[in-house]
């Protein structure tokens, strides 16, 4: 393989710190809102009723999951085109610019309507942007290292997740700490969204230091060579040879993002509601879950490697099917400190297991012309679906203690549909 020999070590680790920091910082964004979900309720979105309020908020965060498509559709296509590098600068900054940018926002209090009106409109520029990181985050890491690492590479990426849950959970305990009680009201949480601004340094970091994908560039360089128009990107993945692959990929991402947003993204609010746990000591049990859910992917990746993506997929599954959903019910009726740890860590562990191979399933289901928009989209559109899962299952509770209940019903039906996908996809290993 070209990029076994050609790529020299400094490439390798500057690609894969891109790679794993660029989606953690972005995704480390979208948890800000997770974390302080009943704080921002109150205030953007008033209601009587807890469970409602609380229901817009998660609505509010599926928005901005759900134009994410738009986003990877869009730099996807540039990536493709115009290289991955360039679309991860772009891309890294904007969320940082955007996610700084909902710390400025006033109240319903103070403004009235305009209030939500403008902070769904900014996590909708959000999730355009976040849409587009997937392009160049998913892409240049897998194409730049050796083949026999790809699984791992596919599960350090994903589990940037549990970076940016960990760095979120950081912020969460240090902000509540300097603003405790109705500070946060009225300070903390703007503080939240204005470390967003991390994103912003890190995009001028890459803009010195990032080597462009080699695969892609050999690619580059074989179009100049034939001197054939190229069709475009976005084009030939939605024609006949490539839509039915799009449909299966969105079918297995959709079963494993339901998974990863109903328990490392739902943990934060079910630890605060149902355990009636305080937003600082909730903040110190997520960073062990977000430690565990970052070795998790790693280590399941690397199976993948082993023994196969598809194989991995059913295994996951399964195991998932019978244990997540007794853990959480036994979560929901305990209240000492270091089970709810355990706990935390066990339901973390396998909700990130899920997803740890699907970023290099989708690399080896498409071609290096389309790769970067076939796996954005393939994976924008499904956790644009899994991102839904949290508001059903918040809006469909009418008190606080349905929810375990309700979760548990929707995680069962995710997962039986992950296992589903998973049936009829083909082995993809050493198809890149």
């Amino acid at each position: 393989m070209a990029n076994e020999t050609s790529v020299n070590n400094r490439q390798v680790i500057v690609a894969t710190i891109a790679s794993v920091l660029g989606w953690s910082l972005d995704l480390f964004d979208l948890f800000l809102i997770l974390y302080v979900a009943p704080t921002v309720g109150s205030l953007f979105f008033p209601s009587k009723i807890q469970t409602l309020s609380l229901a817009s908020v998660f609505a509010a965060f599926a928005i901005s999951v759900l134009v994410r498509p738009l986003g990877s559709a869009f730099f996807g296509n540039y990536a493709d085109k115009w290289g991955r590098k360039r679309a991860m600068i772009i891309t890294v900054t904007g969320v940082g610019v955007a996610t700084s940018l909902l710390g400025t926002l006033p109240t319903f209090n103070r403004v009235g309507l305009l209030a939500p009106i403008l902070f769904l409109l900014i996590r909708v520029l959000q999730g355009i942007f976040v849409g587009g990181v997937t392009a160049s985050t998913h892409t240049i890491g897998t194409e730049t290292v050796a083949p026999r690492w790809r699984g791992l590479m596919s599960g350090l990426i994903s589990g940037g997740a549990s970076i940016g849950s960990l760095v979120a959970s950081i912020v969460l305990f240090i902000v509540t700490s300097i603003f405790p009680g109705e500070a946060f009201k009225v300070w903390g949480w703007r503080f939240m969204f204005f470390s967003g601004l991390l994103c912003v340094v890190f995009g001028i970091i890459l803009y010195k230091t990032l080597e462009e994908s080699p695969i892609w560039l050999q690619m580059k360089e074989r179009e100049q060579l034939n001197k054939k128009p190229v069709a475009t990107p976005l084009k030939t993945l939605l024609s006949k040879a490539y839509a039915p692959i799009l449909l299966i990929n969105i079918i297995i991402v959709a079963g494993a993002a339901s998974q990863y947003y109903l328990t490392s993204g739902y943990l934060p609010s079910f630890l605060e509601l149902v355990n009636q746990v305080s937003r600082s000591t909730v903040g110190k049990i997520m960073i062990s879950g977000s430690i565990v859910a970052f070795i998790s992917p790693v280590l399941v990746g690397h199976l993948s490697e082993m023994i196969g993506r598809k194989k991995t997929f059913l295994l996951t599954g399964i195991i998932n099917l019978f244990i997540v959903p007794v853990i959480y019910l036994q979560l929901s009726q305990i209240h000492t400190y270091s089970i709810m740890v355990l706990f935390t860590i066990i339901i973390s562990f396998l909700g990130n297991a899920a997803y740890a191979p699907v970023l290099i399933f989708l690399n080896e289901r498409f071609p290096t012309e389309i790769r970067a928009s076939g796996t954005a989209l393939s994976w924008n559109i499904g956790f644009a679906i899994g991102g839904l899962m949290p508001t059903f299952v918040t809006a469909l509770s009418p008190t606080l203690k349905y929810i375990p209940t309700r979760l548990i019903a929707f995680l069962i039906g995710v997962t039986i549909l992950f296992l589903i996908g998973s049936l009829v996809s083909p082995e993809t290993k050493g198809r890149f």
